[in-house]
């Protein structure tokens, strides 16, 4: 499975940092490789808690459950016309939500 994940992201977030996409695709690894695990279903809660127990959490040092959910949600409708949500995508628009692109490396 080849994607252009710099192309995605930068559809929602034209000044995207190529540092910042490409730190987030070695945090993926191997999820990356399959289809349903490169992508982000924002209308399965146990997905959601996933991504906000792993990569918000873990990744980006968030401990705020009631405020990663809000910004859960605000990604979701931003790639609400998407019907894939690319996981790389999701990622980065979180981490630009909350503040904490930096924490990328």
């Amino acid at each position: 499975m080849t994607t252009d994940h710099a192309a995605h992201v930068k559809k929602y977030a034209p000044d995207a940092d190529d540092k910042h996409i490409s730190s987030i695709v070695k945090y993926c690894g191997i999820a990356l490789r399959n289809r349903d695990s490169s992508l982000v279903a924002c209308s399965d809660a146990s997905e959601l808690a996933t991504v906000r127990n792993g990569f918000a959490k873990k990744k980006l040092g968030l401990s705020d459950d009631a405020a990663i959910d809000a910004a859960l949600k605000k990604v979701c409708l931003k790639m609400k016309a998407d019907h894939d949500k690319p996981r790389v995508t999701f990622y980065y628009l979180l981490a630009a939500e909350t503040g904490t692109l930096a924490k990328l490396g």
